[in-house]
This record gives structure tokens, C-alpha cells and sequence, in this order.
């Protein structure tokens, strides 16, 4: 038996243990260059290359260079695409699935846990106009009367009903939002066409439909996943629809935003204000409308899951668990496309490919957890 080949096309090994211990099974890496990562580029004939004969590929997001059908089909043997973080959307997820290939994902408690907390973080900005106050008095002034901030909960002694959040989304990110502000005394209402009733009551969120959401919300919250369906997502239309005073957070992927329609809205006052950590194409742009509005907007580089001993740590150990799994005729437990589980084994379930006799143990806690 040869030794299985893993193509790992966007590396971040940082504990130093994952490759070694994929290596420990017999399995022979190929390691993807750091350039593919520059924004617009086309690398898919090189990518091409490395992908042949493979039984697996595993990374961290790429999007810049996504792994498309060609990619996929490059070899006969491949089994699995096991990334490390939470998003897919630089994947070719039909193709994959199409095709009989496993694709795997890393929502970690660091990982999604992580973005609702850095979410949160940046609605209480906003509303507090943190940053506005700061460069205020560093600039020689005080208590300027415009830099007010605004009350979330309600009050009990005046009367006061407090902000209305509303959440697009109600997966394991924007579960964990509305668990985190139910202390804030705040109404919570959220939209997911694919979630069930009782998961709403579970989260403390009341079930609405988008346009109620859109026009009631004091702050809207984006936390979909990214696909043909979400994309753009929210556009002028809906932009239209917000108060005129409700902030925009996007901490999910930012091909679900149109950009220059959330830059419009901002610069005309169709809405308040907005964060975002997530752009369509990134780096941003240095021409991005975005960067002319000003202190409409608080932008982050993409890195709202980045936290001192979290971020893609965690998640790069399930990828290499997810691969090790696979490899061994298994099927991981953080399975993307479930619909494509029963092909999958009818090609490979059973069939082991590592030339190693140590057994793949699973790991405990490995595999997505439910906020």
C-alpha cells in the first residue's frame, strides 16, 4: 500500500503537532504556498498540480484561490476536504458533493464562540461610540454632546423598552449572540428559514419573518453561512428597510453583504451605522467605498475568531482528525455535506488507505458542540 497523500493548501500548523502526527500514520504531505493568499489571484493550474493522486486536502480559508470542481477532480482517490474553520464558501461544497467527497468544518467553541463575543464587542462599541470618544479627548475636548450613547436594556423605573436585536441566523454563532445579551434585559428576535420552533424558545429569541426583523431592529446581526442563496444578502432593498438610527453587524462572510450598497445606505443615512469583519474580497481594497464613510462604520481585518490561545488552533486539530478518520474508512463527525455520507461509503466507508497499524482513535470532544 503507498502512502496516502495530503494536500494541505493553505497551512497554519501553528502548535506544531498536527502535521507530525498525520505523518505518524504514514501519510505524505504537501504543503501549499503562502502566495495563493493574495487577493483576485488564479492559482487553480498550479493547485492543480498538487492535488493530483491526493486522498485528501485539509487547510485553513483561501478564498482568494478556492477549491473548485477541477481541483477536486484532479485526483480518482480523494476522500476528504477538511478545513479548519467554520466557513466553506471557498470550496466547491456541490461539486464535492456531487462527486462523493467528504467536506468537513471547525466550528470550535474557540472558533464560533470567539465571533460572538468579538460581535458583541463591537455592537457595544457602536452604541457607546467607543472609538468617537476616545480620539474626542485625545483631540483636547470634553463630553461632547454629540458623542451620546445609547441604553440597551430596558428600565423598569421610566418606562423605558429598551433596543430590539435582531439576529439573521440563529446557528451556533448567533445562538450564542442572543445567549450572551439576555442579561441586557434587550428584546430578541432572530429569522433562520432552516432552524426549528423550539430551538428559538431555547435561545430566548422570538421567531420572526426578515422583513418584520429588518424594520423592527435596533441592531441587525448577520451570522448565515455563505452560499448562492445568501449571496448579497443584505442589498439596497433591505437596507431600506432598517430604522433610519439601527447599526449593521456583519461577523459571517462578507460575500453576504453588498458593499457598495452598505456604503451607500451609510453615507445617505438610509441606516445608523455598521460593523464589519468580513469582506468580500480582502485584504480590502484600498478604493473600497467603505473607507470613505467615516466613523459610520468600525472595521476589523477579518479577525473577530482571533484570540490568544484560540482562533484555528483548535480547529486545525479537527481537520487533521477529520483526515486521519477519513483515511481510516470513517466518517468524521463534523461533516459539512451529510447528504453525500451514504455515497461516500459505498466508495470508500470501511476501506482503510494508511499504512499504519496503530488505530485512529477518536478524540473526545471532537466535533461540533451545540452553544
Amino acid at each position: 500500500m503507498s502512502n496516502p497523500k495530503i494536500f494541505v493548501f493553505a497551512p497554519n500548523d501553528e502548535s506544531g503537532d498536527n502535521h507530525p502526527r498525520l505523518e505518524s500514520f504514514g501519510c505524505e504531505l504537501i504543503l501549499g504556498d503562502a502566495n495563493w493568499h493574495t487577493p483576485q489571484g488564479n492559482n487553480e493550474e498550479e493547485m492543480l498540480r498538487f492535488a493530483k493522486g491526493t486522498h485528501a486536502l485539509m487547510g485553513t480559508s483561501i478564498r482568494s484561490s478556492p477549491i473548485t470542481r477541477g481541483i477536486l477532480e484532479a485526483s480518482s482517490e480523494l476522500r476528504i476536504v477538511a478545513k479548519c474553520t467554520v466557513g466553506t464558501d471557498d470550496i466547491d461544497v456541490d461539486a464535492a458533493t456531487e462527486l462523493g467527497i467528504l467536506v468537513t468544518h471547525g466550528p470550535t467553541e474557540s472558533n464560533c464562540y470567539g465571533v460572538a463575543e468579538g460581535t458583541v464587542a463591537m455592537i457595544l462599541n457602536r452604541l457607546k461610540k467607543l472609538n468617537e470618544r476616545d480620539a474626542s479627548v485625545k483631540a483636547g475636548n470634553w463630553r461632547d454632546p454629540a458623542l451620546m450613547g445609547r441604553y440597551l436594556g430596558a428600565r423598569s423605573t421610566d418606562g423605558y423598552r429598551g433596543l430590539t436585536l435582531g439576529i439573521i441566523g440563529l446557528g451556533r454563532i448567533g445562538a450564542r449572540v442572543a445567549q450572551l445579551f439576555q442579561p441586557w434585559g434587550m428584546r430578541v428576535i432572530a429569522n433562520d428559514p432552516f432552524i426549528e420552533n423550539e430551538r428559538f424558545e431555547q435561545k430566548g429569541a422570538e421567531k420572526v419573518e426578515i422583513d418584520y426583523l429588518l424594520q423592527n431592529s435596533d441592531i441587525v446581526t448577520l451570522h448565515c453561512t455563505h452560499n448562492r442563496t445568501t449571496n448579497k444578502f443584505m442589498n439596497a432593498e433591505r437596507f431600506a428597510k432598517m430604522k433610519s438610527s439601527a447599526l449593521f453587524i456583519n461577523t459571517s462572510r462578507g460575500g453576504n453583504v453588498d458593499e457598495h450598497a452598505l456604503a451607500e445606505a451609510l453615507s445617505k443615512d438610509v441606516i445608523g451605522g455598521a460593523a464589519i469583519d468580513a469582506f468580500a474580497d480582502e485584504p480590502l481594497s484600498m478604493d473600497s467605498p467603505l473607507r470613505d464613510v467615516g466613523d459610520k462604520i468600525l472595521m476589523s481585518a477579518h479577525m473577530v475568531a482571533s484570540n490568544i490561545e484560540s482562533g484555528l488552533g483548535p480547529g486545525y486539530r479537527w481537520a487533521t482528525q477529520a483526515v486521519l478518520e477519513a483515511l481510516d474508512g470513517k466518517v468524521p463527525n463534523n461533516v459539512f455535506n451529510p447528504e453525500v455520507i451514504e455515497k461516500w461509503k459505498q466508495r470508500f466507508g470501511g476501506v482503510r488507505s494508511l499504512p499504519s497499524n496503530h488505530a485512529v482513535e477518536p478524540h473526545p470532544g471532537f466535533g461540533p458542540t451545540d452553544p
